[in-house]
């Protein structure tokens, strides 16, 4: 019996200048775990006429996850952080009751040809921190955990898994893993996960019940305990997953919540221009977006 319980494909997104994949949420899966948003941004080709420039912008009730593969960041908050986000490191900002950042490709790389490739990622807070201060982390490629198995190479971005645990500072029980191998392979993972999991293929291919599955596609398991799959010579995939929470979450643009009048609180004030301002880019915002109506 298939332990497959939902194929997702990446959908065209517009986030602005850019297209992204998105991945979650889903009609038919709003969140997995505690992942509430997951973006698969480029891979796209940028010059000094096209650079990556998020301007300043709010989030509440979630924290935010930043990994790239390739390219940039030039990451700044209202909590006066200024922090470049390279190739396999983590950028984990907490917006708990309200917080402001922009993106934006780094000063002394604005003339030049890059690549920028990566994930966005939101992570819903627990109901009882939610409104908790801001805070943000970042660490380096290196400090991640990483092991190898069997030639299977296996890095653990964020949460607690496997016995090991990210430095990264999660509020609730969840895993993201970075799983890479040359060699075609048969994994039994059931044992070390829990709660929901979503596999996602950034390139090469899994094998599972005599079907096989290719890139921009993720795969949600009925029971993460039983996730075992082949994966294919050169691939590299994504796990997430962990406990869901009891509540539902609502999501507003850039807001998260278990109650809409937190967002509407929130949508206010950033309408009024209430949030707290990033030093240096005082004058400057997305403005809250008019959704067309039907």
């Amino acid at each position: 019996m298939s332990n497959i319980n939902l194929i997702i494909e990446e959908r065209a997104a517009d986030i602005g200048k850019f297209l992204v994949g998105r991945l979650l949420p889903f009609r038919q899966k709003r969140m997995v775990g505690p992942f509430i948003y997951i973006d698969h941004m480029g891979p796209v080709k940028l010059n000094e006429r096209s650079n990556f420039d998020i301007l300043p912008h709010p989030h509440i009730g979630l924290s935010t996850l930043t990994f790239l593969f390739e390219g940039n960041i030039m990451h700044r908050d209202t909590l006066g952080n200024e922090v470049e986000i390279t190739p396999g490191a983590v950028n984990w900002m907490t917006a708990g009751k309200g917080i402001v950042h922009s993106e934006r490709t780094p000063e002394y790389l604005r003339d030049s040809a890059l690549l920028m490739h990566g994930l966005q990622i939101w992570v819903a807070l627990p109901k009882d921190l939610e409104e908790m201060d801001p805070s943000f982390f970042h660490i380096t490629a290196e400090e991640l955990p990483s092991w190898e198995e069997n030639g299977v190479n296996f890095k653990l971005v964020a949460g607690e898994a496997f016995g090991k645990k990210s430095a990264v500072p999660v509020y609730s029980k969840l895993y993201m893993l970075e799983i890479k191998s040359k060699t075609r392979q048969e994994l039994k993972l059931g044992d070390h996960l829990y709660g929901e999991s979503g596999l996602y293929i950034l390139e090469g291919g899994v094998e599972s019940d005599d079907n096989t599955y290719g890139p921009k596609q993720m795969l949600v398991t009925k029971e993460s305990h039983l996730c075992e799959f082949t994966i294919q010579e050169n691939s590299t995939v994504y796990i997430f997953g962990g406990e869901p929470f009891p509540e539902e979450r609502f999501i507003d643009w850039n807001f998260v919540a278990s109650d809409k009048a937190l967002i509407a609180e929130a949508k206010q004030k950033w309408v009024a221009q209430e949030f707290d301002k990033i030093k240096g880019e005082e004058d400057e915002f997305v403005p809250y977006p008019t959704f067309p109506r039907k």
